[in-house]
């Protein structure tokens, strides 16, 4: 058998977790106010850590309580930050098995009883070790009554006792606990320390892994050293050799970060097509539909920060050819389709949980973006239907990236002064077809737009004019796509409206209200509808 089969199997979490403040990586906030509290002998009776997922409360807590019992090699040692790792307690307390430092799950033990045993515990000193110390994990479970129970006890603790509490949800905790403890936030670990923690790992264990695969693997870890760890001893069960990118895509089932900005660029465009291949071939490389859509999402605030700053393009994770395509998209695309088309894709991964089938919901969400993209600007048909002057110029909104494919359409203008476009209702309208001979032979093609409501209010977002008055009707889109907006009229013609409308009658001073009239010049074939809010 060999030596390496005689020994246990340690997960890289677990192997490599800090034993010391100086190895703790990434909480240098923490590392800095607990070496002075030490070195004046201003020590708390309780303290609280709270963080994400992975970042080091548990292993924290374990250090202040090696560092509160440790006596030293020769058994004369103070309390200090550097415990030395070779004493008695701070073996035992390695080992999670010293009888004077307690660990309880609060998630399993949350009761008052629970509780109650640790209050008739603090009344006794410790056995072996300097202060009797109780790790509480995930605190934020305990009931409210067995929390209520142990505020005495945390107020006013014996000097020989010390508490020290971990959780993720500090919101849950009461307000009198946290006032009765020192609080300390513990963050997220940034992508520099992290690639150097795993580089310094994959030395160790003498593993090669490259630039990109890593990463991949930071940015999936989302700043937590523990996730880092596990996802990196995934990794390197994949193969005997280098550990490169497309590996470690595979194994957490990510789309690749160019392949989105490929698609994003397709989608700005409209082609509607070409960004469903797209899509189809990257749910067959193994990107689960949830991933494509968070992926896309980040690839919208990518660009949105690279149109604010390009400093972001200088991130060392960003590949040459990434940070290529994201500029060329900043510099392309304007803020508001940005914004956007980030609502859109945040109401789609909503929307994942409750559809039949992810990937119908991801290609949907992906027709709809592409159909967007291809509308005029909010400002523009806002300034329109509200009948204002202000731009008489005449104008055809544009698609913020135009297809290189794409026939210009027709467009013919109104009262306003304002020009409305004849638009396909997925902006793919290929050159040539039956739509675009009859546009060019008549000239006066009605709009066929057909927006769904949460498009609308999507696209509308940006520019926050959607109305909220609460007290007036709300606008509506027609059958056809046109809107129509009936705030500006009488409350006396709408009531009449709405009495009649079930008889297919509309009060006739509706018809003649000046909005109304505009809008059935400039759309002929539209149908007037009264809908009152409530």
């Amino acid at each position: 058998m060999s030596e390496r089969s005689d020994k246990s199997y340690r997960v890289f979490a677990r192997k490599y977790r800090p034993s010391t403040f100086a190895s703790l990586i990434g909480q240098e906030s923490l590392v800095r106010i607990m070496k002075n509290a030490f070195a004046e002998n201003r020590i708390a009776q309780a303290f609280i850590l709270t963080g994400v997922r992975g970042v080091g409360k548990t292993t924290t807590a374990r250090i202040i309580a090696k560092g509160l019992n440790c006596v030293g090699p020769d058994g004369g040692g103070e309390p200090t930050t550097e415990p030395c790792g070779e004493c008695a307690p701070c073996r035992e307390i390695d080992a999670g098995r010293h009888v004077d430092v307690l660990e309880m799950d609060a998630a399993s033990r949350t009761g008052v009883n629970d509780i109650r045993d640790i209050i008739d515990g603090v009344q006794y000193r410790p056995l072996s070790a300097r202060y009797k110390v109780y790790i509480i994990d995930e605190v934020h479970m305990i009931s409210v009554n067995a929390f209520n129970a142990l505020l005495k006890t945390l107020e006013e603790p014996p000097d020989h006792v010390k508490f020290i509490f971990a959780t993720t949800e500090i919101k849950a905790v009461p307000v009198t606990v946290l006032s009765r403890c020192q609080r300390f936030d513990l963050r997220r670990v940034n992508q520099e320390e992290l690639t150097d923690h795993l580089r310094m790992v994959a030395s160790r264990e003498k593993v090669e892994i490259s630039d990109a695969a890593l990463a991949l693997i930071i940015r999936a870890s989302e700043g937590s050293v523990r996730d880092a760890l596990s996802l990196f001893d995934q990794s390197i069960a994949l193969d005997g050799g280098t550990i490169e990118a497309e590996a470690v895509r595979e194994m957490l089932g990510i789309a690749d970060r160019g392949r989105i900005l490929d698609l994003l660029e397709i989608i700005m465009k409209g082609k509607a097509a070409e960004a469903l291949e797209e899509l189809a071939q990257q749910f067959r490389g193994g990107v689960e539909p949830d991933a494509l859509l968070g992926g896309l999402a980040e690839a919208v605030h990518w660009v949105s920060i690279l149109k604010v700053s390009q400093d972001a393009a200088e991130d060392p994770a960003v590949s040459p050819n990434e940070k290529s395509k994201g500029l060329e998209l900043a510099a392309a695309l304007p803020l508001s389709s940005l914004a956007r088309a980030w609502r859109m894709v945040l109401r789609a991964i909503d929307e994942l949980a409750s559809a039949p089938n992810p990937r119908i919901a991801a290609e949907m969400a992906v027709i709809r973006l592409c159909h967007v993209s291809d509308l005029p600007s909010p400002e523009s048909l806002v300034r329109k239907l509200s009948g204002s002057n202000e731009n008489t110029e005449t104008s055809v909104p544009e698609s913020p990236m135009p297809s290189s494919n794409r026939k210009p359409v027709a467009a013919r203008p109104d009262q306003t002064g304002l020009a409305m476009p004849n638009r396909d209702p997925v902006g793919t309208m290929a050159p040539g077809s039956e739509n675009d001979r009859a546009i060019s032979e008549t000239g006066s093609a009605q709009t066929k737009a057909e927006l769904s409501e949460p498009a609308f209010e999507d696209w509308f977002a940006a520019s926050g004019q959607i109305p909220t008055d609460s007290r007036a009707p709300e606008a509506e889109l027609a059958d056809e796509g046109h809107l129509t907006r009936t705030e500006d009229v009488p409350r006396e013609a709408l009531a009449g409206a709405k009495r009649e409308s079930g008889k297919g009658q509309i009060d006739p001073s509706v018809l003649e209200h000046e909005l109304v009239k505009s809008v059935l010049e400039t759309f002929p074939d539209s149908e007037v509808r009264i809908v009152q809010s409530g």
